[in-house]
């Protein structure tokens, strides 16, 4: 045995990936590698065909599989990622170095059953961090409808949820939905997402990059991360259709996702083009401008889904200080986050015109945003920090190595 502790992690995406779960599990895997042997199981990246099959980066050893690599915006194709993804993934885990300890993140959802297998075969712990709980998000966003698939889903998902030595769930809202499913409370913790708040600081409005892309002036409302099903953005959209007459409000949509296409569209259709932009994902080097650029930014979360999902763009905007318009229902994560720290507004998802009276009031001045972004500064700096995180990682990890030696 080395003499330090082997971590096999198995995740679809990872640097240099742009999905959240890339860039997330990038960060903690270099942060454990100080004190572990980290290897990291990944697939091939959509657009990225000549990145080596093994390599290492920042005392982490990549190993790439052959899986396909489609574009994910049709579902038939993002499935197909997975299936070759999970199958060449159990090859290259069992094929590889003995592990003192296999992690997953949930990206594919049923990448812990693969997970277990190696596990088990090695005879070693299983830890789960579950940045989403399928499949009834899918379910509850249409995405998914098919009864048979679905109870074949929640079979697989709950069959590794049961038998993990450690869970960790990003809030205490997914914390009670993963034991709703069957996991057990004495075997999860609740860890939230991060944010560097070095590298993430509060810019001025005008700066350099609102001046390039011409929000400088007048009010801009912001949705910075992914654009898929999950955001409710159909509300931030719409909304603009009560607010012609506010010639100085800018709605910027910054990112790329599933529904991209079908929300410019949309914005076409309703003719608020000249209120709504749409701006690619931004490098790493000016995201901090780039949030910075807004007055608000927009974190909505579709009816229903609250626990299912957690929405850590928040993070981000807090970190430039940035004050949020919530749309999410009551009992979710964010906006507990949000009337906890007063950092934000709250309205309830699926209302256009609440958050067009929202936003009018704030144009107008008849609604103030004093102090809100510099309580979230102060709260992630606490409570959110990617070292906070790491550090409760690094105890999870020591103490489940440490269970598996006693």
């Amino acid at each position: 045995m080395s003499a330090r502790p082997h971590i096999l992690v198995l995740n679809q995406y990872y640097w240099p990936g742009l999905e959240a779960t890339a860039q997330l599990l990038a960060q903690l895997c270099e942060a454990l590698a100080r004190d572990f042997e980290v290897t990291v199981v990944t697939g091939a990246l959509h657009g990225l065909d000549d990145l080596p099959a093994i390599e290492e980066r920042n005392g982490v050893r990549i190993v790439r599989t052959r899986s396909t690599a489609y574009e994910r915006s049709r579902l038939h194709l993002r499935a197909a990622n997975y299936v070759t993804y999970l199958g060449d993934s159990v090859l290259a885990a069992l094929g590889g170095r003995e592990p003192d300890l296999v992690l997953c993140m949930t990206d594919p959802p049923i990448v812990g059953d693969v997970g277990l297998v190696v596990a088990r075969r090695f005879g070693v712990p299983l830890v789960v961090i579950s940045q989403d709980v399928f499949p009834e998000i899918a379910e509850r966003l249409k995405r998914l409808e098919n009864r048979v698939l679905l109870g074949t889903l929640r079979q697989l998902v709950g069959l590794y949820l049961r038998r993990a030595d450690r869970i960790v769930a990003i809030g205490e809202t997914m914390k009670r939905r993963l034991e709703e499913k069957g996991a057990p409370s004495e075997r999860i913790e609740v860890i939230p997402n991060w944010v560097d708040t070095r590298e993430l600081t509060p810019q001025p409005r005008d700066n350099p990059w609102a001046h390039e892309h011409g929000l400088d002036r007048g009010f801009v409302v912001m949705h910075s991360g992914n654009v898929g099903h999950a955001q409710d953005l159909d509300s931030l959209v719409r909304a603009a259709t009560f607010l012609r007459d506010l010639e100085n409000l800018r709605i910027v949509i910054v990112g790329f996702g599933a529904r991209h296409a079908e929300l410019a569209a949309l914005a076409g259709r309703l003719e608020v083009t000249d209120t709504v932009h749409f701006l690619p994902y931004q490098p790493r080097e000016v995201l901090a401008q780039s949030l910075s650029a807004a007055d608000i930014h927009y974190v909505g979360l579709a009816k229903g889904l609250s626990g299912y999902v957690v929405p850590s763009r928040l993070y981000g905007v807090l970190a430039v200080a940035r004050p949020v318009l919530v749309a999410a229902d009551e009992e979710s994560e964010t906006v507990r986050i949000v009337r906890e720290t007063d950092c934000g507004i709250v309205v309830p998802p699926g209302r256009p015109d609440v958050v067009a009276t929202t936003l009018r009031a704030l144009v107008e001045g008849d609604l103030g945003l004093y102090g809100m972004g510099e309580r979230g500064r102060a709260y992630v700096e606490q409570e959110a920090d990617r070292e906070v995180a790491f550090d409760r990682y690094r105890r999870l990890v020591s103490d489940v190595v440490a269970s598996r030696v006693r």
